[in-house]
């Protein structure tokens, strides 16, 4: 047993001596280079981040409180408290989330629902729904079968479409105001 213990003894003395050294050639180190991180911003970044994809706790950096829940919890504002509601300022309105392009002022009208309501989604191209940067898909979360609106670039919730919207489109995109942004048009 006692040679044993001198056995362990031994290569607990030794071994970290065969560490230190056994160092890297000189010139591997003299080309490593390093640069100052602050702590609050590397902290902050997601290490898991895939395709630009921001995990839930990013958003909950970058985003206010009730931003999140609209936009990446799928919620809904209440009605009537939204600042995008009576706004009336020539423009363009952008998703909070990645600021893509996604309904234009001239759309825009009011529907009476208590949310901003626009009669289409902007398009690079009048008849190219593919330039549109809002996506629709089914959502059955209410009991009922709905259209959401997404955004084509983030996936963050936009509201819902219904089919009893003014001509030409017969749509009305009803949107969540958390969920926009709105730039003005160039004077001039």
């Amino acid at each position: 047993m006692q040679a044993a213990n001198r056995s362990v003894r031994r290569i607990l003395t030794t071994a970290p001596r065969i560490l230190l050294s056994s160092r890297p050639p000189q010139s591997t180190l003299s080309n490593l280079s390093f640069r100052k991180v602050s702590s609050t911003s590397f902290f902050r970044r997601s290490l898991t981040r895939h395709d630009n994809q921001m995990l839930s706790e990013d958003w909950k950096v970058k985003l206010s409180p009730e931003q999140f829940v609209v936009t990446r919890e799928r919620d809904t504002e209440m009605p009537f408290s939204g600042d995008y509601l009576y706004h009336s300022e020539e423009g363009t309105y952008h998703c909070v989330c990645c600021q893509s392009a996604l309904f234009s002022s001239n759309a825009k009208y009011d529907s009476g629902s208590g949310w901003p309501s626009f009669w289409e989604a902007m398009r690079a191209h009048p008849e190219d729904n593919s330039a549109c940067n809002v996506l629709l898909r089914p959502d059955n979360s209410a009991g009922a079968v709905r259209t959401e609106v997404i955004c084509k670039h983030c996936d963050a919730h936009l509201g819902h479409v219904f089919d009893d919207g003014p001509e030409p489109s017969g749509r009305r995109y009803c949107i969540n105001s958390v969920a926009l942004t709105f730039k003005p048009a160039p004077s001039g």
